[in-house]
């Protein structure tokens, strides 16, 4: 198996080859999600972060897959809103959050900027808040943002190490918001607690997991 092969795990154990996205061995997958009506994206990235090296691809439920967006550098957080007609994106090197609108038949159209974070800011992982807040991991800042459906920021929760890398939602009522962190090339020594699963009470709950329909 190579880097960009898919493979499809079905519920009683069997494993399908879908076939192979990319052939660039420098070339890896990176986060992914499904949208309202049960399609997977998943975004990838290079290795060496190389500019436009990227791509976001869709896992239909019928198994086949297509390319949705290209020109992509670091693919990172995508969620939708509480209705399913916008859909939150970071590409972070853009140093951008960005959202699309959706729909069923036309898929994410209309990109545009939705916050600019400011280059000293790289966004990574995001998730949605049933109200339709948008939660985005800062990594490097030791923060994670919440905005509001405006693009107003209007909460930051401060973590004590500096690679946040995503955030979701869970617990029995979805009220506890979890957040992973890395300790990528940080020396042993350093940040004793990077690398760890964080959690918190935000005075916000989570939307139920999308499935995959396929």
């Amino acid at each position: 198996m190579l880097a960009g092969d898919v493979l499809f795990l079905a519920a009683d154990g069997t494993l399908t080859h879908l076939g192979e996205l990319w052939t660039d061995p420098g070339v890896r997958m990176n986060e992914g999600s499904c949208d309202p009506d049960g399609r997977f994206y998943c975004g990838s990235m290079a290795y060496d972060k190389r500019p436009g090296a990227a791509a976001v691809h869709r896992l239909d439920p019928d198994l086949s897959t297509r390319v949705v967006l290209e020109g992509v550098t670091v693919s990172n957080g995508l969620d939708w809103s509480p209705d399913g007609a916008r859909a939150y994106y970071n590409d972070t090197d853009t140093h951008r959050t960005d959202v699309f609108d959706y729909s069923f038949d036309a898929g994410l159209t209309n990109r545009r900027p939705f916050v600019r974070h400011g280059d000293e800011l790289q966004p990574d992982g995001l998730t949605v808040d049933a109200e339709g807040g948008i939660w985005v991991a800062m990594n490097g800042a030791a923060e994670i943002h919440r905005y509001s459906a405006e693009g107003r920021l209007d909460a930051v929760v401060e973590l004590p190490v500096a690679q946040v890398t995503a955030c979701t939602f869970g617990g029995s009522d979805l009220a506890i918001l979890f957040m992973t962190t890395s300790r990528e090339d940080l020396p042993p020594d350093a940040e004793p607690q990077a690398g760890s699963l964080f959690s918190a009470e935000v005075g916000a709950g989570g939307m139920p997991v999308r499935e995959f329909a396929g």
